[in-house]
């Protein structure tokens, strides 16, 4: 089988049989075709006739370094370590794959992924929280939605895809509790506070349309043609402009994303009692190792447990 032939294969198996989304296989595809196309540059390979068998040790090396010290990416320049370990698991996903086809291949295991140093996250502290909430003017109705999507960021501990892929529908303010569908296509239930249950209310209450998204836009396109949901929901993108404009007037300095929202949420529920396990379970975590990026909180732990037990500090 060809290098080019089996690409397709693989990414059509990640689609059809793993169940994957379209932005995942997307990402795949990309990092793949990469490999491909670095291999047709360098090594003077013609990548629609090499086969899958010619794909050695040495070579993967070779793209492993091309990562690490040339290679720019378009929009987000040099890759961090991060991003190159998930260009070899893309890699590694396909070796896995053809030794299931019987294909005389790499074996997976050969390609080391390396070792990542230890994640730091942002999120806000208490105050900075309390900042960026209170920066929303709910006098102005148009705002009631800006106030809702940062209650419900925090509450919930959502994705940004996820918060933006909320219909009306979804939304149970009576129990407080609704279904998400996260990465992998698995849902989830996701819990509102009473702040954020405040806000819904104040935002749907102002509502006069009659369309599905949760959160739409102020500002719709013209035209009967082009009034649908999809049209009206509001993007991630623009959650994010949302996030960033309240940030600067609350004054907190870090850039923020909506992403810091879902660790201020986790790390919120940490510090205040929260269980690893059930923390996990809200943020659609599949492995308790992803949680336990938020060894912060378990460090001021530590540091009580120190103090108050510690002879020095008698």
């Amino acid at each position: 089988m060809t290098l080019h032939e089996a690409i397709i294969r693989y990414l059509e198996y990640c689609e059809l049989d793993r169940n994957l989304s379209v932005k995942t296989v997307r990402m795949y595809g990309q990092y793949l075709q990469l490999l491909e196309s670095w291999l047709v540059k360098t090594k003077g390979t013609n990548a629609p006739d090499m086969q899958v068998s010619q794909l050695d040790e040495q070579m993967i090396r070779s793209f492993r370094l091309y990562l690490s010290r040339e290679y720019r990416h378009p929009i987000k320049g040099p890759l961090k370590r991060i991003s190159q370990i998930k260009y070899l698991m893309a890699i590694r996903g396909l070796l896995k794959y053809l030794l299931k086809q019987k294909e005389q291949v790499l074996p997976p295991d050969m390609i080391e992924l390396g070792k990542l140093g230890d994640r730091s996250i942002k999120f806000l502290h208490d105050d900075e929280l309390a900042r960026l909430l209170q920066a929303v003017d709910e006098k102005d109705r148009n705002m009631l939605r800006d106030k809702a999507i940062l209650e419900t960021l925090f509450s919930t501990g959502c994705r940004v895809s996820e918060l933006c892929g909320i219909d009306r529908s979804h939304i149970n303010l009576n129990t407080g509790e609704f279904s998400v569908r996260g990465k992998g296509d698995k849902t989830r239930v996701v819990f509102l506070s009473a702040s954020a249950k405040d806000a819904l209310q104040k935002y749907l209450g102002v509502r006069k349309d009659p369309y599905k998204p949760l959160f739409v836009r102020t500002r719709g396109p013209k035209g009967n043609k082009e009034l649908t949901d999809e049209k009206f929901r509001l993007s991630p993108r623009s959650v994010e402009r949302i996030v960033e404009y309240y940030r600067i007037k609350a004054g907190i300095v870090q850039r923020i994303s909506p992403h810091v929202l879902r660790h201020s949420f986790a790390t919120d529920l940490l510090a205040h009692g929260a269980d690893l396990r059930s923390v996990q379970e809200m943020l659609g975590h599949a492995n308790v190792s992803t949680t336990q990026i938020y060894t912060h909180v378990t460090n001021a732990r530590l540091k009580e447990v120190h103090e108050k037990y510690h002879s020095g500090n008698k």
